[in-house]
């Protein structure tokens, strides 16, 4: 491993925090480490009784351009996971699942980024009888056929690593399940 020596804080924002690590290599080396903290995040894949997944189309100011993703949000210091993917579900879709299930999760960017996404299969899905929208997103619920899926990955539409991962989890997990 590697033994951090010092640390000093860059940025403390609302959404993540930047460091500097001076650490220490096995070699006895020292090099700095520039680490982006996020408190994780909820991702959630929502299959409604037709088979088709709600995804979001929203703009991502980052890469200047509208992407086609899973619904997903951060976790708040002590929220759970689960509750985090129950409100980012009904905030960004207008759904409410009967059935909110983990599926397991990954880091976003282990390189330079703390973010751990958890990742959730929601089901029995309803519309939610009043949902507060987010006033800071512009959200489009885009369902598309679970069949789709592996094309819009392929062909790139759908393009950012926790839809990607989220999605190719969830359908290999449906595979295994019906394989039984």
């Amino acid at each position: 491993g590697e033994r951090t020596v010092s640390t000093r804080r860059v940025y403390s924002g609302r959404v993540l925090g930047l460091r500097v690590d001076t650490v220490e290599l096995p070699s006895g080396k020292q090099t700095q480490r520039e680490i982006v903290e996020h408190g994780g995040c909820a991702i959630i894949v929502p299959i409604d009784d037709q088979g088709n997944v709600l995804l979001v189309r929203q703009y991502r100011k980052a890469v200047e351009r509208e992407l086609l993703e899973v619904p997903a949000g951060g976790v708040e210091p002590g929220e759970d996971p689960a509750q985090c993917s129950a409100r980012e579900l009904e905030e960004e879709t207008g759904y409410r699942a009967e059935r909110i299930e983990p599926v397991g999760g990954f880091f976003s960017s282990p390189g330079f980024c703390t973010e751990y996404m958890h990742l959730f299969l929601a089901t029995g899905l309803s519309p939610a009888s009043a949902h507060p929208k987010p006033d800071d997103e512009n959200i489009e619920v885009v369902p598309v056929p679970l069949s789709h899926i592996p094309q819009l990955i392929a062909s790139g539409e759908i393009c950012d690593a926790k839809s990607v991962a989220g999605l190719l989890l969830v359908l290999s997990l449906r595979q295994i399940r019906t394989k039984r």
